[in-house]
C-alpha cells in the first residue's frame, strides 16, 4: 500500500508540474506534507537544499529522499520511478509527434501560457521558501549575498550553497557560544 502511495503521489506530481523542482513545491506541500505527512516543511526545505548540492534534478532527488525516509532503498526507488515516469512517457509521445505539430500557432500559444503559469508557481514557491528560510538579519545577509553572486556572476550554485551552509553553520556555532557565556 505505501509503495503504491509513494509511486502514485510522485507520479501525479511529475505529471501535473511543469517547470522543474521549484514549480513542484506547491504540490509537494499538498501531497507530501499535508495529505500523507511523509515529511515536514523543514525536512522538505532540507531535501531541496541537499538536492541543490547533489547531481541530478531537484524533484528527483526530493522524491528519492522522501521515499528513502519512508521505506528505505526500495521506497526511494519507487518514489523516483513515480516522479520520472510521466516525463518519460510524455517525452516519448512528444518525440513521435513534435515534427507534425510544433509549428502550429495553437501549440506555440499553449506552451507560452504554460510558461506563464510556471512563473507564477515558481514565484509562490520561492516566496514561501524565503519566508521560511530568512528568519533574521544574518540569514538575510546570506540570502542577499547568494542572490547577488548567483545573478551577477558565473559562480557555481553548488559552491554558493556550500558556502552559505558553511557561513550559516559558523554563525550558529558562534552564536551558540555567545549564548552559553551569558
Amino acid at each position: 500500500m505505501i509503495y503504491w502511495q509513494l509511486f502514485s503521489a510522485w507520479f501525479r506530481m511529475g505529471l501535473f508540474t511543469f517547470g522543474g523542482g521549484y514549480a513542484m513545491l506547491p504540490m509537494i506541500q499538498k501531497e507530501v506534507i499535508d495529505k500523507y505527512h511523509w515529511a515536514t516543511e523543514d525536512e522538505i526545505m532540507d531535501y531541496y537544499a541537499i538536492g541543490q548540492c547533489t547531481p541530478g534534478i531537484i524533484a528527483v532527488n526530493t522524491a528519492t529522499f522522501v521515499g528513502y525516509k519512508m521505506r528505505g532503498v526500495l521506497g526511494g526507488i519507487v518514489a523516483t520511478l513515480g516522479v520520472v515516469s510521466p516525463s518519460l512517457i510524455i517525452i516519448g509521445v512528444i518525440a513521435k509527434l513534435i515534427s507534425n505539430f510544433s509549428s502550429l500557432a495553437v501549440v506555440q500559444h499553449a506552451l507560452a501560457g504554460i510558461q506563464v503559469a510556471v512563473c507564477v508557481l515558481m514565484y509562490f514557491a520561492i516566496s514561501k521558501m524565503y519566508k521560511k528560510g530568512v528568519k533574521d538579519a544574518p540569514a538575510f545577509v546570506i540570502f542577499a549575498a547568494a542572490f547577488i553572486l548567483a545573478y551577477f556572476t558565473n559562480i557555481s550554485t553548488v559552491l554558493l550553497v556550500i558556502v552559505a551552509g558553511a557561513v550559516g553553520y559558523v554563525l550558529y556555532v558562534t552564536g551558540k557560544k555567545k549564548g552559553e557565556k551569558a
